[in-house]
């Protein structure tokens, strides 16, 4: 039987303070406990499980964080975690007008259990890409799927790219030319993990494997690189076939969001 709290506490010991290399124009900053990421399409704020203030001293942390970013005339997302402490943190961001968007399970599973690979359906190919062509077609795709503009998304991949090839792994899934689905696999150095992003997959192409292919084929690059662990931060949607191949949820992760707009 898998220890969910061993698994919990890999996690918060080597996920929430493991930033990876920058790509050029992002930095990182220190606020007390927190980790300030500056110059992504949005900024970003993650802590360790426990923030470390209470109180008025937390709602000054938290105004710090909003009043940065609005002098910016930009967002900012507090990663937050449910077993996050203190427990009244999420009531504070609210009251500083933090707005809570979807809540992801995070799931952790063992990557040498998850590389056994399903047949692609009849003419969809899976291929690793760095090419800057091809992230603004996986921008594209994005695009689509959510019925938004995720042409940022393409800019990011190329910077991730560019600022540490060895610590990112984009993969596409085509069929006729176009990509269908896409996903790519992070390294984090000085850890026992790697972490899954993306996955999204246009409508046509669901519930035919192409999705746990591109897990499968993530899982294989992971292992070979010596992690041990996979991390998933997944939706309603991706979470129920994860859990089937494998993984194990230990917590639930919500992004709070300010915006110039709130």
């Amino acid at each position: 039987m898998t220890d969910i709290d061993n698994l919990l506490t890999a996690y918060d010991e080597q996920m929430r303070e493991a930033p990876l290399s920058p790509p050029a124009g992002v930095t990182y900053e220190r606020d007390g406990s927190l980790l300030r990421i500056v110059g992504q399409f949005r900024g970003f704020v993650s802590t360790p499980r426990d923030i470390g203030v209470r109180g008025s001293e937390l709602d000054r942390l938290i105004a710090r964080q909003r009043d940065y970013f609005a002098a910016r005339d930009q967002a900012v997302e507090w990663k937050t975690r449910e077993h996050d402490q203190p427990a009244d943190l999420t009531d504070r961001l609210r009251a500083a007008g933090f707005i809570p968007e979807e809540r992801e399970t995070v799931l952790i599973g063992l990557a040498e259990e998850m590389t056994a690979a399903p047949a692609l359906p009849d003419g969809v190919t899976l291929r690793r890409v760095s090419q800057d062509a091809d992230m603004h077609r996986i921008a594209a795709m994005e695009s689509a799927v959510w019925g938004q503009d995720w042409g940022w998304l393409g800019d990011d991949l190329i910077a991730r790219v560019s600022a540490a090839p060895d610590e990112i792994a984009v993969l596409v899934a085509e069929a006729g030319g176009e990509v269908v689905s896409a996903a790519w696999l992070v390294f984090r150095p000085g850890t026992e993990f790697a972490s899954l992003w993306g996955g999204s997959t246009l409508a046509a192409w669901r519930g035919r494997g192409v999705y746990r292919a591109l897990v499968a084929t993530r899982a294989e690059l992971a292992a070979a690189r010596g992690a041990r662990f996979l991390h998933v931060d997944a939706s309603d949607d991706s979470a129920p076939i994860l859990r089937r191949l494998g993984f194990h949820a230990v917590t639930t992760t919500t992004p709070y969001v300010w915006s110039p707009q709130n």
